[in-house]
């Protein structure tokens, strides 16, 4: 079931910021609602919306013929002389930032007393809906048309266009105007960018119909009851395309606000509708506004409430959902109301993206998978030119962070030298490959780039002694290193454990999905991941390293999540150590990525209780806007996604986990939640756990498989061999009846 309250957020008040506006999105656009009954704001953005700032023809540097000097450097440990000669020019620059695009406002004519207000979500909708006593408006933006919607009914209204938004740079020019064509009614906003070898600009168009007419340079006046449909556009270069949108629009002219929201329905409804969570929450509790649902949560702090997970949970699906189309969520999903965006508002691959996506797959959103994909596809070109420009080497070299519109590599400094960040192209793909294993469907163009990840690291692989082992130099742990002598992290290196779990995985991957044996020979040489003398996984497979221990990235637990190499049941030693690691590190600034990375490391470790303290780290350090978007800090600090957008798959690991032939049930059941139901989880082996249901001391699950296959089904209560007939659901249960 997904109607009701679990499925919804409700507010008693408008956001007084536009951190707490109300969230709906369509994968390409997406709109921020104040709810505001008599002055509403509705921040319009879009995936594309990317300021220039003369990095869109940024190239990487060519550093191949410096690569033997840098090894050299690395292998005497004269690190920090080498971290400059990876570092090219020295400048570093940044990708063109996210910002929002304009804001509707819709004011009141006669502003009287506000009773009865609420403003609310419907996540299996797509809907933002404020309403009042004597006023009502609903808005949405549909994944059918690709407009925004707004339906108003709130007396006589003014609406209008503003590009005033906070931190808006000079060197962008809006203007705005009101306009008849025909019968149709138009509202039009241009922002102009300045030429910095990037986009021309963007243009938003409103089409209003109803009792409508102009009623100013850029107003027109409401006297009833009004649909507004708006499309966006962003030019690369001049004319503007205003006659294109106004056809568009013209087109939609005959279809009112129930018909475009059934066809945005089907299409997000079903998506969202795929799974479920439900923790046996009381309806009282279900039923309590958002501001009341953190209240709570802020007064116990050591404690993860039902309540709050069981919907951030839903909200987490649905804003993953929301922001994902065209491509992936960037930092901030697919919203932003101010133009300061932290690290450019984009998308930073290092490890938040992946994050992100960490829910997709077995949270049953393909869709999320494929605005993945058409990320990677669009960039894999570019990806080629780093890995020739700077190794000279066949293959793909991912950047750390892309704003969409390349995948060259050129963000990189002395102090961040990610000219020497090499597992990128393996991290990437790996949602996409996952995909493959838990649908089933054919790898196409992914299983060329996967032999292409392949090559890179047999051309960049080096030996070091007369038995051919080989290492991996330069190397680089992301955002830390190894400590120099005065204590001071300096970041090119050998083998990072990232990196040696990087190259095993794409030799043994690309030789499975290839059939060939070219790399057979490499994978004998590569080096073992060390366990250090506390008996933790080491964050780099090299003697005498000592590290940061209280770093934010955990990115040498690689081999734990995703990439399930070092596991409880398989590899029991280095699953010991992975835990020790896990536990001995700190948490630096408390990171929303670094608390949700930790957490899913410690669910694929079987640690139940680690887990959750890690998941407490987030919910119970107020972390959570009104929008339940999140942030990347405690105290609300900096609007971010990715505890928003990852808190759901920590859910799903913690109670359902998988690889081909093997199913586990409660891996790593949350202490707290003693009992509950989850619908609808698809697993890597093409299972799906249609229902899964727990209570103290025992677990029921129904699956189904579009083929035939036996499987080995574990739980806490004990585990059998299930043989699945194609299509065909089968019961299983563990543990104490009754």
């Amino acid at each position: 079931m997904t109607a009701g309250p679990a499925h919804r957020i409700v507010d008693t008040a408008p956001a007084a910021r536009w951190e707490d506006a109300f969230l709906a999105g369509n994968g390409e656009s997406g709109i921020m609602v104040y709810g505001r009954p008599h002055a509403e704001r509705i921040i319009v953005n879009h995936h594309r919306f990317v300021l220039p700032n003369g990095t869109r023809d940024a190239r990487p540097p060519e550093l191949a013929a410096l690569l033997p000097r840098i090894r050299e450097l690395i292998l005497a440990d004269r690190r920090a002389e080498a971290s400059r000669l990876l570092a090219g020019d020295g400048v570093l620059r940044w990708t063109q930032s996210f910002h929002p695009g304009f804001a509707l406002t819709i004011d009141a004519v006669d502003a009287g007393p506000v009773r009865d207000y609420r403003r609310r979500t419907e996540f299996g909708t797509g809907e933002v809906v404020v309403e009042w006593a004597g006023g009502r408006r609903r808005s949405f933006v549909s994944r059918h048309d690709g407009l925004v919607v707004t339906h108003v009914d709130a007396g006589a209204c003014e609406v209008s266009v503003t590009g005033d938004l906070p931190g808006r740079p000079g060197s962008v020019r809006y203007t705005a105007a009101a306009y008849r064509r025909g019968d149709l009614v138009f509202l039009r906003v241009r922002g102009r960018y300045p030429d910095a070898g990037g986009a021309y600009g963007f243009e938003g168009l409103t089409l209003l119909r109803g009792d409508v007419a102009v009623a100013g340079d850029a107003r027109v006046a409401l006297r009833g009851p009004a649909l507004l449909t708006t499309v966006l556009d962003r030019p690369d270069s001049p004319p503007w395309r205003t006659d294109e949108l106004e056809d568009l629009l013209a087109a939609h002219a005959g279809d009112d606000y129930e018909a475009l929201l059934a066809r945005h329905v089907a299409l997000h409804g079903r998506a969202y509708r795929r799974v479920s969570l439900d923790l046996g929450v009381p309806d009282a509790q279900r039923q309590l506004p958002v501001g009341e649902l953190l209240a709570a949560q802020h007064a116990e702090p050591d404690t993860l409430r039902p309540a709050l997970l069981e919907r951030l949970f839903h909200a987490g699906r649905y804003l993953l959902l929301s922001s994902s189309g065209v491509l992936p969520p960037r930092l901030t999903g697919l919203w932003l109301g101010s133009w300061d965006a932290a690290w450019a508002g984009d998308f930073t691959t290092d490890a938040n993206l992946n994050l992100q996506l960490a829910g997709a797959n077995v949270g049953a959103l393909p869709e999320v998978t494929t605005a993945h994909a058409n990320l990677v596809r669009g960039q894999v070109d570019d990806w080629r030119r780093n890995a020739r420009a700077i190794y000279g080497a066949r293959g793909l070299l991912a950047p750390s962070r892309t704003d969409g519109e390349h995948g060259h590599l050129f963000h990189l400094h002395e102090e961040w030298p990610f000219a020497a960040w090499l597992p990128g192209a393996d991290w990437l793909l790996h949602p996409l490959y996952e995909h493959h294993l838990v649908t089933g469907a054919p790898l196409g163009e992914l299983a060329g780039w996967l032999a292409e990840v392949a090559d890179f690291f047999a051309d960049l692989l080096t030996v070091t002694d007369d038995a051919g082992t080989v290492v991996v130099v330069p190397s680089y742990s992301a955002e830390t290193g190894p400590l120099d002598g005065r204590g001071r992290a300096v970041h090119v290196a050998v083998n990072a454990t990232m990196d040696v779990a990087a190259v095993r995985h794409a030799l043994r991957t690309a030789a499975e999905v290839t059939g060939s044996r070219r790399w057979a020979g490499l994978l004998g040489r590569l080096p073992a991941y060390r366990v250090d003398e506390r008996g933790a996984l080491a964050e780099w497979a090299w003697p005498r390293y000592r590290g940061d221990d209280d770093h934010r990235h955990v990115s040498h637990l690689y081999p734990v999540w995703p990439l399930d190499e070092i596991n409880p049941d398989d590899t029991p030693d280095l699953a010991g150590a992975a835990h020790r690691a896990l536990t001995l590190r700190g948490d630096e600034n408390l990171s929303a990525h670094g608390s949700l990375h930790r957490a899913l490391a410690a669910a694929r470790l079987h640690d139940g209780a680690l887990t959750a303290a890690n998941l407490r780290k987030i919910v119970g350090s107020d972390m959570f806007f009104r929008s339940l978007m999140s942030a990347h800090n405690p105290g609300l600090v900096t609007y971010n996604a990715d505890a928003a957008h990852a808190l759901p798959a920590v859910l799903i690991e913690s109670l359902v986990q998988s690889r081909p032939g093997r199913l586990r049930l409660l891996p790593a059941p949350l202490p707290g939640l003693d009992a509950g139901v989850l619908r609808g989880v698809t697993c890597r082996g093409r299972i799906t756990v249609a229902e899964l249901s727990w209570s103290p001391g025992r677990v029921r699950a129904r699956l189904v498989s579009p083929v035939a296959q036996r499987v080995d089904v574990r739980s806490p209560y004990g585990g059998r061999e299930v043989e699945l007939a194609a299509a065909t659901p089968v019961e299983v249960a563990f543990g104490a009846r009754g």
